[in-house]
């Protein structure tokens, strides 16, 4: 934070309503797809949705995983069902991972010819290892799949493939967004730094993946002083919408607890 110049990272910041349609569209991604995923599961309505753009900023802005317990327990107190639903919210849990894992792999094989050709200086002994733990989890989900999962085939391949439409829905707006502030930037850039950034999503239980990613970005690329503040900018516009958001949620509660609704 101390090397980073505020003033080119604030200079960067879009007036354009293009880029705020695609960011708006870039953050409510992943809930926009949980919530299709549970309508066709639960029929939930609209009021779900608030709850898993909670369940995001718990996963994201706190801790990996939060956000399911928490989603967990608002199903139980808002949606009835037969059965209790943490089945469900752990086959859509598990999938999302593994569908991530895939996208990761194949993105780092396109990404990795193009790596070797830059100043990024990946090494081949890491990244074997890492997509090694990768695989592991993966296949490990696949042998055990009957004892892991608990809803019917055809329910567990809608919600994989919107897992998948998901993920590259989300990895394409954030290249966009990355090349409406800076156009000037080969399209190489943009594949490279989106591989590393699916790479650093699989971390489990790391809060705050989008500043660690800016972090090791301006790490990697300090040769690179606009990309890298990009990517800074990129992160603070994340965290900041995330704190905001999460305000407008506690401002409501607040609301409803002092009208006893």
């Amino acid at each position: 934070v101390r090397g980073v110049d505020l003033h080119a990272i604030v200079v960067l910041i879009p007036s354009s309503p293009l880029f705020w349609l695609v960011f708006a569209a870039s953050y409510l991604t992943i809930p926009a797809a949980d919530w299709l995923i549970f309508h066709r599961l639960w029929g939930v309505g609209a009021l779900a949705f608030g709850a898993l753009v909670r369940k995001l900023i718990y996963n994201e802005l706190l801790l990996g995983y939060l956000g399911e317990a928490y989603f967990y327990t608002w199903a139980r107190r808002h949606v009835k069902l037969e059965a209790a639903p943490f089945g469900a919210v752990k086959d859509v849990a598990v999938l999302s991972a593994m569908a991530g894992n895939i996208v990761t792999l194949l993105m780092l094989a396109i990404a990795w010819p193009l790596a070797s050709a830059t100043q990024l200086g990946l090494q081949a002994r890491p990244v074997v290892l890492s997509l090694t733990v990768v695989l592991i989890k993966s296949m490990a989900a696949l042998l055990w799949r009957r004892q892991i999962f608990s809803l019917p085939r055809g329910q567990l391949n809608f919600i994989f493939k919107m897992h998948i439409g998901r993920i590259v829905c989300g990895t394409a707006l954030s290249a966009l967004l990355w090349h409406l502030v800076l156009p000037v930037v080969p399209l190489v850039w943009w594949l490279l730094l989106a591989t590393i950034r699916l790479l650093i999503s699989r971390l489990p239980f790391v809060p705050n993946k989008d500043v660690v990613f800016a972090g090791l970005a301006v790490f990697i690329l300090g040769h690179d002083i606009e990309i890298a503040s990009l990517l800074t900018m990129m992160a603070g516009l994340i965290l900041l919408t995330h704190l905001l958001v999460c305000s407008a949620f506690a401002a409501t509660d607040l609301l409803k607890r002092e009208t006893g609704e």
